[in-house]
């Protein structure tokens, strides 16, 4: 299975991105799919992750601001961005694991947030 990141960009602090990430199979009852971040000189952290059967954890630097959903139909993640802040910027991975908890990473799209 691939996972294909879309959707970073450019944007002025306070502004909106949304990422997709598709995957190349079903993602019906997957265990989770998430995404992570890492900007330069900081380790990787969890941003957002939603598990089978719907429920959804979040970094709370980013509680109140991102929303993670996913559509099963087109096997598809998303990860909404609003009020993004300067600190947001990185490089967000995208990440899931199926029904055999094997692990998948789409590669990294640029987010980056100017002040």
């Amino acid at each position: 299975v691939q996972l294909q990141a879309s959707g970073g960009g450019l944007v002025q602090a306070g502004g909106s991105l949304r990422l997709s990430c598709a995957a190349s199979d079903s993602i019906f009852n997957w265990t989770d799919m998430g995404w992570y971040r890492q900007a330069p000189g900081n380790q990787r952290e969890l941003v957002a992750r939603v598990i089978r059967g719907g429920r959804t954890n979040y970094a709370e630097s980013v509680k109140g601001r991102f929303t993670i959903s996913r559509d099963i139909a087109k096997k598809t993640v998303y990860l909404q961005m609003n009020s993004l802040k300067p600190e947001d910027t990185a490089v967000y991975h995208c990440t899931g694991r199926d029904s055999w908890r094997r692990e998948y990473w789409g590669q990294g799209t640029q987010v980056t947030v100017s002040s």
